[in-house]
């Protein structure tokens, strides 16, 4: 059987350049080191700038390479695992050392969140608003919105702590305190908005996923979480099980 003209197409230069590239980041370079710059790594692999530019940008496109600004291009460390199998449910905060409380309000949730949350969010009232960050290597990979009802946590109070972080970590102890049932989690593509860019340093409107979780007890939502992850950083995981929803 003949070679289909696909098939026939010679492998574009920057494509094999990015391959030894790639090798060289295994072995010549650590997580976090700084590239030579364009002129020095173009004289290195005996390559024209704009080709060097198409291979470093693939690389950064599939998570080898980090553009920080005021940094310059580094190495990246390896993608973040995020878990999106539902078999072993536990609460936001539950041994997650990674994820870092910043701060909590009071604010009433998104219209898509208050669907989520059934009668406590469509009655349009106010709900405990946690934000969290995950961070690694020194980085920020992932930023989330954690809406719990004030129902949920009926025995939080202004003494536990006014605001802020502390605030935060008050409304994770006092959720882990019910009994959790179950979970739901849906995964999608999506675009950073803008206190998310900020915050996971990236531009706005670049690629993110999108991780909603519904945690249940006692037959209704007890809080929904947001997460949005680096697209650049991540890799989703489907632990013993690989049951998990792509939303929509």
């Amino acid at each position: 059987m003949g070679t289909t003209q696909l098939e026939s197409v010679p492998e574009p230069k920057y494509w094999h350049l990015k391959t030894v590239i790639g090798e060289a980041l295994d072995t010549d370079f650590s997580v976090g080191e700084i590239l030579p710059n364009e002129r020095e790594l173009a004289a290195r692999f005996g390559v024209a700038r704009a080709t060097l530019r198409q291979a470093l940008e693939q690389l950064e496109l599939e998570g080898r390479l980090q553009r920080r600004r005021g940094v310059g291009t580094t190495v990246a460390p390896p993608r973040v695992g995020v878990d999106v199998s539902t078999t072993q449910a536990q609460w936001p905060g539950s041994g997650e050392e990674a994820w870092q409380p910043v701060d909590c309000a009071l604010a009433a949730p998104p219209a898509a969140v208050a669907r989520l949350l059934g009668p406590d969010g469509d009655a349009g009232e106010p709900v405990h608003t946690v934000r969290r960050l995950r961070v690694t290597h020194g980085q920020a990979v992932a930023a989330e919105q954690l809406y719990v009802p004030v129902r949920s946590v009926p025995d939080l109070t202004a003494i536990d702590a006014p605001s802020g972080a502390a605030r935060a970590r008050s409304v994770l102890r006092e959720l882990q305190r019910l009994t959790l049932e179950g979970q739901d989690r849906a995964v999608e593509l999506g675009s950073a908005r803008a206190d998310d860019a900020r915050e996971l340093d990236r531009l706005p409107g670049a690629p993110v996923l999108l991780v909603t979780t519904r945690y249940l007890t006692d037959g209704r939502t007890a809080a929904v979480s947001v997460a949005t992850y680096r697209a650049d950083t991540c890799r989703l995981t489907f632990g013993d099980a690989g049951d998990f929803g792509i939303a929509s």
